[in-house]
């Protein structure tokens, strides 16, 4: 009885290692690699960078690596979700997180809402496109950012704020 228990376990054990090896029957494939931009987000991505030169473009930014939370329930809300695009001042704090929507977005705007919501409860600002922004488009959307970005610059420089004589 002892040895059938042993061998029992024996099989067990082996058979485990078989099944944790392999995935219903099939052998593991290695990842493939991937270009990490679609060609429209590609475009966008040139658009955003010459249209400010001053700040800094990163793409495909996990959310959870510029929102933080203690509570594990709100953590969720974020921690596996991807922003196409987050641009910073060159001490990388963040100014606006870029979505660019496609056609598919259409159906997802509740979705949308709510991803919006939690970048927005951090104090970022989110910005949608349903296309790619003209430079002036991109200009008028980052004003408020690059006058403030200036005055700081003249902080720096004089010891003064631009509103002071």
């Amino acid at each position: 009885m002892k040895y059938l228990l042993i061998a029992i376990a024996v099989i067990g054990i082996l058979l485990f290692i078989a099944a944790s090896t392999k995935s219903k029957g099939k052998e593991r494939k290695p990842p493939t690699y991937k270009i990490p931009l679609t060609e429209r987000e590609q475009s966008m991505y040139w658009r955003l960078t010459g249209a400010l030169p001053d700040l800094v473009v990163l793409a495909q930014v996990s959310q959870s690596a510029f929102l933080k939370s203690s509570d594990i329930a709100v953590f969720r809300t974020f921690s596996q979700k991807v922003t196409d695009f987050v641009v910073c001042d060159k001490a990388f704090n963040v100014l606006a997180v870029i979505e660019l929507d496609d056609a598919s977005h259409r159906r997802k705007k509740e979705k949308d809402a709510k991803r919006d919501a939690v970048i927005t409860s951090a104090g970022l600002r989110v910005i949608r496109y349903a296309n790619i922004p003209d430079i002036a488009k991109v200009h008028e959307d980052f004003r408020a950012e690059r006058i403030k970005l200036l005055e700081q610059k003249v902080k720096l420089a004089t010891g003064k704020t631009s509103f002071e004589n």
